[in-house]
């Protein structure tokens, strides 16, 4: 198979994956928008589970699919896979110590930390006293998605990318779980969406296992006689206790890595950093902004999650290969071919967005506590956010080709400014446009680190298709700008100011997503675009056609 099919394919699972994932996020959120709806439980909520979930990016997924992959796949293919073995034993051990450290810390310092990130909070006790326990309750959520993400990057190494990308649905499986059978039984309920996410995020941890030890990865040290046979669940537990050599800090793997992690971290985590800003500045706008904001952001977080973050990750192995073996021009074509096949998904999802706004959050999320007033609140901010999909996910996958090639310097450099554009453009909008301000100026950040991220790898990587990469989005954003406008007229309609009738509502919205999406599709294959090629003769090859 090309390299080009299997990016392809590694997306595809990934994108599919995640696509399970996202759904049962989305009724997650129906569950929670219908018991909370956008009141002050739901913002303490939201707000405390920022804190973990900043860490998250900081040091579990920016530095696993930035710093690990790259020199796990470089040890794998130089030294073979019992060195790539002992490298992954030292990381999970460091994980274990260096990030549980964090957790405690996290745990006593949380009226310190709320108070930093919502100081709106303090003026009323008994909102900033839910907020701290409920950031104690998920600070342990860090350890476990750390380690699931150690995983998640171990076993794309070897090639397994759906499995690894599945593990997040149980978290939102057992979020959904904890929410239905616990939340009467506490004075307080939203404390039982706390207790959901630690432990889903314990079995995303587990659910990895048995694929982390059928590629051969174990934490005992092996001897060369026994290496043959199939490690067992029960290693995890003598590892600990035995085989000293394997709780070695000093693997040179490891240094690497370490010193890729603190820029790469910074750099992958721009997202939520811009939203962490949000979430602070929002604290002071009218009840029920955070709430908006969030709902708003798990919106555009579907395109991204489901294409451009499994891009980024189905791309990058690949990418980290060429690098090793200096074959540059490879490395060039394949990030070529990753951004234009991801912008000719995403960008119609993104103007897709844009049109069907009130619709989609009004059958999403419009029912119980959560009326059409606070549906008008989340659409616009999904508006404003929604400009800057195309810039989020492209960011994806340049970030990853600076990381494949063990730089990471670079991206946390443009990152850092893009967050002093965040910062300056959030202060100027949020007084005329309140929380919407603090959605566009997420969007305004996002495109200017797309473009100086772009503008600086073409500089180092001489040429890159700039003009190919051009003319594939200029084709894609017409075609998809004229769906756009079509999926608008087919969705006017008063039923979206009324509570319920979900399932007139659901039926309505998805006979104008299937028309509109087979515009699209007839309008890039008039245009010859040449993804809409290459994507029908992948379908054609499978039919035998």
């Amino acid at each position: 198979m090309s390299a080009k099919g299997k990016i392809a394919k590694a997306a595809g699972a990934m994108s599919a994956a995640t696509f399970i994932s996202r759904i049962l996020g989305y009724v997650k959120d129906m569950i929670l928008a219908k018991f909370f709806g956008a009141t002050g439980a739901a913002d303490v909520f939201f707000v405390a589970f920022r804190i973990p979930n900043l860490l998250r990016e900081l040091f579990a997924e920016g530095s696993m699919s930035s710093a690990f992959v790259p020199v796990l796949t470089e040890y794998q293919t130089k030294e073979g896979r019992d060195e790539a073995n002992r490298l992954v034993r030292a990381a999970f051990i460091f994980i274990v110590i260096f990030v549980g450290i964090v957790c405690i810390l996290g745990i006593m310092f949380a009226p310190a930390i709320v108070s930093a990130i919502a100081p709106g909070f303090l003026s009323d006790s008994e909102k900033f006293s839910d907020t701290v326990l409920l950031t104690r309750i998920m600070f342990p959520f860090l350890l476990f998605i750390s380690l699931a993400s150690l995983f998640m990057g171990a076993l794309n190494t070897r090639g397994v990318f759906f499995i690894p990308a599945l593990a997040p649905a149980l978290l939102n499986v057992v979020t959904i779980v904890s929410v239905l059978t616990l939340s009467m039984h506490f004075v307080n309920p939203i404390i039982s969406v706390a207790i959901g996410v630690t432990a889903g995020g314990l079995v995303q941890f587990l659910f990895q296992l048995p694929s982390f030890f059928k590629q051969g990865y174990t934490f005992r040290s092996q001897k060369p006689e026994a290496r043959s046979q199939k490690p067992k669940i029960s290693d995890l537990n003598s590892s600990l206790i035995t085989h000293h050599s394997s709780l070695s800090f000093w693997h040179p793997g490891l240094k690497r890595i370490g010193i890729l992690i603190l820029p790469a971290t910074a750099g992958m985590a721009v997202a939520q950093i811009n939203i962490f800003i949000s979430t602070i500045l929002a604290s002071y706008l009218a009840e029920g902004s955070i709430t908006y904001l969030y709902y708003s952001m798990r919106l555009i977080q579907f395109p991204i999650g489901i294409f451009g973050v499994a891009m980024g990750m189905a791309v990058l192995p690949a990418l980290s290969e060429h690098s090793v073996k200096g074959e540059t021009d490879k490395l060039k074509e394949d990030f070529s071919f990753a951004l234009r096949l991801l912008f000719f998904i995403t960008v119609p999802a993104m103007i897709g967005l844009i049109a069907l706004k009130a619709p989609i959050v009004s059958t999403l999320f419009q029912r119980g506590k959560f009326g059409y007033d606070a549906t008008i609140g989340t659409s616009d901010a999904l508006m404003f956010y929604s400009f800057g999909i195309w810039a989020i996910v492209g960011v994806r996958v340049i970030t990853s080709t600076f990381y494949s090639m063990q730089d990471t310097k670079t991206p946390v450099k443009i990152a850092a400014f893009a967050v002093l554009i965040n910062i300056v453009m959030s202060i100027m909008l949020m007084g005329p446009m309140k929380h919407n301000g603090l959605a566009f100026a997420n969007a305004i950040a996002s495109s200017c680190n797309f473009v100086l991220l772009f503008y600086f790898l073409r500089k180092r990587l001489g040429g890159i298709g700039t003009k190919r990469i051009a003319l594939c989005f200029s084709k894609t954003l017409i075609a998809s700008s004229v769906m756009g406008i079509a999926g608008w007229l087919i969705v006017r309609s008063e039923v979206w100011t009324l509570s319920g009738h979900s399932l007139k509502k659901a039926a309505y919205l998805g006979s104008a997503i299937i028309i509109s999406s087979v515009i699209y599709l007839l309008l890039s294959y008039l245009l010859k675009s040449e993804e809409m090629r290459y994507i029908t003769d992948k379908i054609r090859q499978k039919l035998g056609i």
